[in-house]
């Protein structure tokens, strides 16, 4: 973490702004609360911006989120950090039956809640994503906004244990 607390806001933010989709943001206000004792705390003030935020950052935020299950190639916005957590997963590997599964309920998700379904696929697979995808359909627009959060802070926590694992590598 002493490498991480040298940095200046701008590195920060260049390094750590990709850990939440499309929304650098928060790696700019968290930056805010260095010096952090450990990727915990670190976590934490990144955590704390995005509660702070207001409603229509964190729906962007949200918005942000690629749709999952996609043919590669047809959503430029998706990140190289998406794109392998979804191969993960293997959703970069679906069959014709499963991709029409995954595209209806991919619809009728947006279709309800006007977000698209967000879940942390690396710890899932394609089994329990669909299975995550028809048991949420049954929630409330705002529950299923709270739900969004959670899985988008399970994905930032993990990119950012990547991030910090890269740095420790490097001379």
């Amino acid at each position: 973490m002493d490498r991480v607390n040298t940095l200046s806001a701008v590195q920060f933010v260049e390094l750590f702004g990709p850990i939440y989709e499309h929304s650098p943001w928060i790696a700019q206000r968290a930056h805010a609360h260095a010096p952090f004792a450990d990727m915990d705390a670190m976590l934490a003030a990144m955590r704390h911006e995005l509660g702070q935020a207001a409603d229509r950052e964190r729906m962007a935020l949200i918005r942000a989120h690629p749709e999952l299950a996609q043919r590669m190639g047809v959503d430029p916005t998706l990140t190289s950090a998406s794109a392998t957590e979804q191969a993960s997963a293997g959703l970069d590997r679906l069959t014709p039956d499963e991709f029409t599964t995954f595209r209806a309920l991919n619809d009728a998700y947006a279709a309800k809640f006007g977000i698209p379904f967000i879940i942390c696929v690396r710890r899932s697979d394609k089994d329990g994503i669909l299975n995550g995808m028809r048991t949420r359909m049954e929630n409330t627009p705002e529950a299923e906004q709270q739900a969004a959060l959670r899985e988008i802070n399970k994905i930032a926590a993990l990119r950012l244990a990547d991030v910090l694992a890269r740095l420790e590598q490097e001379p």
